[in-house]
């Protein structure tokens, strides 16, 4: 029986809500996420105040992000003076980019811990519209080095650290270790 921890095995994929659980938020309202969504971006921007300026040019476009094990997506104006993102049902229409795919892959691309080059080209992530405002995203959450357990239930000391901890262990993935200057990213 062949060992599925052999070296050249490759790494699992990202995980996908289950379907019950997508359906049981169905229903709730989103207003609720939206504090959770502005206190992120603004914690993002203190613990990282070059992250929105790095875009340049792209900072005024409107990115939609969405989970396909989700019931609703999200909005992203990542304008330096002023960032916005809001959870919406479906996406509308005119935005500069869409990025869809599973919810722990989105998460683990935007940390670096998964390669978001392999989850495009393995089609478990799809995007759509200007691919130079993409890269410039991509390229500024790999500058930051989000951590987005962190980012959420930081507010919660040791006890947040310990269950972001093991959010990210849910995922299959460790973080990496920071590169050092010039070192590895995703491209």
């Amino acid at each position: 029986m062949p060992n599925s921890a052999t070296p050249n095995a490759a790494p699992p994929g990202p995980l996908v809500l289950p379907p019950w659980l997508t359906h049981a938020m169905a229903p709730l309202p989103l207003g609720p996420l939206q504090p959770l969504l502005a206190l992120t971006l603004s914690r993002i921007g203190r613990l990282h105040p070059d992250l929105y300026g790095r875009l340049g040019e792209h900072a005024e476009k409107r990115f939609g992000i969405e989970p396909t094990d989700l019931p609703f997506a999200f909005v992203l104006e990542p304008r330096p003076e002023r960032p916005q993102a809001r959870a919406v049902r479906r996406l509308p229409p005119g935005l500069d980019v869409r990025i869809r795919g599973p919810l722990s892959g989105l998460i683990g691309m935007a940390e670096g811990r998964l390669d978001g080059d392999a989850l495009f080209f393995s089609r478990t992530l799809s995007i759509e519209g200007d691919m130079e405002a993409t890269l410039a995203l991509r390229n500024a959450l790999d500058d930051a080095r989000l951590d987005f357990g962190t980012l959420l239930l930081g507010c919660l000391g040791p006890l947040g650290t310990r269950a972001a901890a093991f959010l990210r262990r849910q995922t299959g993935r460790a973080r990496p270790a920071q590169a050092a200057p010039g070192g590895s990213s995703w491209n």
